[in-house]
């Protein structure tokens, strides 16, 4: 059996190979473009028998289908990610977002192979009734404002895996990640834990956006690839949709004050306004905080929230590297 993960050289997809290859005996294909993701997160992958880099785009259909055909089961995570990397690409990320998931979902439709589509917590919008729950309404902001691409993306590839399971009777399950974090995530594309770490160790003020009440429901990387391969799993999930997240929210100051005291730095906050550092017009939602009543139910579990785990496993691994490299 071949599982296949489009976006496996990227941060969740990494994991996701260390999750398969230690609870099954099956052989993995990591599809990746590396372009955001980076070769040095599956590094400790190259000499497993077992394992396969295809350095390829999910926007090219004919290398999709074909590792499609030969896989027995997708995980699609390939996208284009993070607020900064969304706002200045906008056009790629809604080429990447789109087309590589109608791709991947055409070509699973040929012989039913069961897909795991990864989606996100932002298909909510700027809806403020939380917590979030699966058949909660979205609320978006216009057209006009770039931010709201990835948004829309995200929420009409659920419409394509959803439609697929009804017309087709693919066998999908559609995940909705919030903020997934711990080790191998990069703070280049704006994650917030990486960013904040990176510059407590610098000695660096910690940049935070806005007035920093904004809260974010953080959920460890483990956890998150630990229930993905789950639903994928079980067919009472086929056909459905998902929140995947610790539903405990931490506001961004707190996270900050968090990361200065773990690290035993001397940074100061500062506060900077999303309009200067993403544009005029930029909206950045309150709250995210997901129900994950559904899960439980599915699956019998949940993340549990655990912010000093999450930063204890950050902290750590970038303060191994800065060792490493002196």
């Amino acid at each position: 059996m071949t599982h296949l993960i489009t976006g496996g050289g990227g941060f969740i997809g990494s994991h996701l190979a260390d999750q398969l290859l230690a609870e099954t005996a099956e052989e993995i294909v990591l599809l990746d473009i590396f372009s955001t993701g980076t070769e040095s997160n599956i590094e400790h992958l190259r000499d497993d028998t077992r394992v396969e880099v295809l350095r390829a785009d999910v926007r090219d259909t004919e290398t999709v289908a074909n590792a499609v055909t030969d896989a027995d089961a997708v995980y699609h995570l390939a996208a284009a990610v993070g607020v900064k990397h969304i706002v200045e690409n906008p056009l790629t990320s809604l080429e990447t977002n789109l087309r590589g998931t109608e791709n991947v979902l055409e070509a699973a439709a040929e012989d039913g192979t069961p897909v795991f589509l990864a989606s996100s917590s932002e298909v909510y919008g700027k809806s403020e009734d939380v917590p979030f729950s699966e058949r909660d309404n979205a609320v978006y902001g216009p057209t006009t404002t770039p931010r709201w691409g990835y948004a829309t993306a995200k929420a009409v590839d659920e419409f394509l895996a959803l439609a697929y399971h009804d017309e087709h009777d693919l066998p999908v399950v559609v995940g909705r990640y919030f903020n997934i974090v711990g080790p191998r995530q990069t703070g280049q594309y704006g994650m917030v834990i990486p960013t904040f770490v990176e510059q407590a160790l610098a000695g660096e003020d910690l940049t935070v956006y806005g007035d920093g009440t904004q809260t974010r429901s953080f959920t460890h990387v483990a956890d998150a690839v630990e229930i993905t391969h789950e639903l994928l799993a079980t067919e009472e999930a086929h056909g459905e949709v998902f929140n995947i997240g610790a539903p405990d929210p931490t506001s961004i100051n707190d996270l900050a004050e968090r990361v200065i005291e773990l690290t035993g730095s001397d940074s100061k906050i500062t506060h900077i306004p999303f309009e200067e550092a993403y544009g005029e017009g930029f909206e950045e939602p309150d709250e995210r905080e997901p129900d994950v009543t559904k899960l439980r139910e599915t699956i019998g579990w949940a993340p549990e929230a655990d912010l000093e785990r999450i930063l204890t496993d950050v902290i750590d691994e970038r303060t191994a590297e800065e060792v490493a490299a002196r």
